[in-house]
């Protein structure tokens, strides 16, 4: 482990909800950690790509990462309103995944899956 990849997976340690690599970078910088934006981009996706960080997708199309809770695939529910985010293992999605592949001749299948709604928290704040 490079002292660059410890200081961004302490960076990630430090954060509660999805960050971008922009706020990562900008918090290794407050904490005089010297990692180039760069290094931080290519650093949280060798991590996503080896199931340490959970990544999505905002509306416009930036990254966002954190530390996975837990290390089964799993996938997001994530309120629109205020991103609150939770992990949901979901082996139907995965029995449909297998099966979609396999009707049409794809081995080895990955997903995603992202469902978007409305938190308990934000209902209440929004009917008030």
């Amino acid at each position: 482990m490079t002292k660059q990849r410890l200081a961004v997976a302490e960076a990630l340690a430090e954060v509660d909800d999805f960050a971008t690599a922009q706020q990562l970078h900008r918090w290794l910088q407050d904490a005089e950690r010297k990692v180039s934006l760069a290094t931080v981009y290519r650093l949280l996706q060798s991590m996503a790509d080896d199931g340490l960080v959970d990544v999505l997708r905002s509306g416009d199309g930036e990254a966002r990462f954190r530390r996975c809770e837990t290390e089964r695939h799993h996938h997001h529910l994530v309120c629109r309103r205020c991103s609150k985010t939770v992990e949901v293992l979901a082996p139907a999605v995965e029995r449909w995944a297998a099966r979609v592949a396999e009707e049409h001749d794809f081995s080895d299948p990955e997903h995603t899956v992202e469902i978007y709604g409305l938190c308990a928290s934000c209902r209440a704040e929004l009917a008030q």
